[in-house]
């Protein structure tokens, strides 16, 4: 299945990236040289620290994020407690 690199936030009208290591695969309309580089580009944007946001777990603490606009990474860093996730989405539009 084929999604769009670019993609508009469906509330904010904002144009962002939708590229994520395990899933993108391909660029098209580049060769297969040029798509793997430019991915690989972006996916170490990712990994830059100041382009991500860290929280810190207290008890009570609830995270939530815009999945159109965020990557999400869980990092097992919270050993020996255990990690209770409940992920929920919310109904709407489809991103273009």
């Amino acid at each position: 299945m084929q999604h769009p690199v670019v993609r508009t936030h469906p509330v904010t009208g904002r144009r962002g990236l939708f590229v994520n290591v395990q899933f993108t695969t391909r660029i098209m309309g580049l060769s297969a040289d040029e798509s793997q580089e430019l991915l690989h580009l972006l996916w170490c944007q990712a990994d830059r620290a100041e382009f991500q946001c860290r929280f810190r777990w207290e008890p009570g603490s609830a995270a939530f994020w815009d999945n159109c606009a965020a990557q999400h990474y869980a990092v097992s860093d919270y050993a020996p407690q255990h990690r209770v996730v409940e992920r929920v989405a919310i109904v709407g539009s489809t991103p273009v």
